[in-house]
């Protein structure tokens, strides 16, 4: 057999709106890992957030894989070892907290273990609601940093206008270092140019030695499109944006929250 390897984005597209894995897609995962396949959880999450998804929905199977923070951090589930990180500068951090200051959005980034922000409000309060990770608010971003953070992300709830002038902002001045990319319409994510799920595709692929072209990756929203780019064969959920649609070889028949994911799967375990 030659062994395949599947990515797939987390939210609204292997998790329902409930953020569960259904019975059929479960069993799929089961069936793909089973024969010897790879499974790699990729998210825009960070990775604590990612292993937290495969704890409590019990995704233990053989030939896993995470990656977290949009490629930034790859870990392998069966040696329980980080295998890539990386990181933005705390110079760029600093940046980043500063226009959004200005703009007034609101902006987090990461520990290993918690979510550091300066302000408590309803932002945090809507992303915790998928996301337990713990949180600190402080003014001192950088006493809870013992090491560079893989990523930032923006939150606006009421106002997409000022999250756009915010984009655009840190674009005009950070353009050269940072990827700028929306994961939902409310959330933007900020993390190094030398990362992507795309690079993290790759990365992977090459580390376990498996063709590219015997790849799969599956998304709905725009910092999945380099990932679906990269795959040997990308996959856009029937609930995806058109812009990642058109990047696609495949759309599922079905979306999210009826097991979209499941014919291709079971296609690909046959060819």
């Amino acid at each position: 057999m030659m062994t395949k390897i599947f990515f797939t984005d987390l939210d609204n597209t292997l998790l329902t709106r409930e953020k569960q894995v259904s019975p059929l897609t479960f069993y799929a995962l089961k069936k793909w890992t089973s024969a010897g396949h790879k499974l790699v959880l990729c998210s825009g999450r960070a990775l604590d957030s990612v292993a937290y998804v495969r704890e409590s929905l019990k995704l233990h199977f053989p030939n896993m894989y995470l990656i977290g923070c949009n490629g930034g951090e790859i870990y392998d589930c069966e040696t329980n070892t980080q295998l890539l990180r990386v990181s933005l500068p705390y110079e760029t951090v600093m940046e980043v907290f500063a226009i959004a200051r200005k703009c007034g959005v609101y902006v987090q980034t990461y520990s290993d273990t918690h979510i550091l922000t300066e302000t408590e409000g309803p932002e945090l309060a809507y992303y915790r609601r998928a996301v337990h990770t713990p949180y600190v608010i402080t003014d001192n971003i950088m006493a809870y940093l013992d090491k560079e953070p893989c990523k930032c992300l923006a939150i606006g709830l009421d106002d997409p206008e000022q999250l756009e002038v915010f984009c655009k902002t840190v674009q005009s001045r950070l353009g050269d270092q940072l990827s700028v990319l929306y994961s939902t319409p409310r959330y933007i994510e900020l993390f190094p140019a030398s990362s992507g799920k795309g690079i993290g595709l790759q990365w992977l692929c090459n580390y376990l030695h498996i063709p590219v072209s015997r790849s799969l990756a599956a998304g709905d929203e725009l910092n999945d499109i380099s990932m679906l780019e990269a795959a040997g064969v990308g996959i856009a959920m029937e609930n995806a944006r058109e812009a990642v649609k058109k990047t696609a070889d495949i759309i599922t028949q079905e979306d999210n929250d009826h097991d979209g994911l499941v014919p291709i799967l079971e296609q690909a375990m046959r060819e």
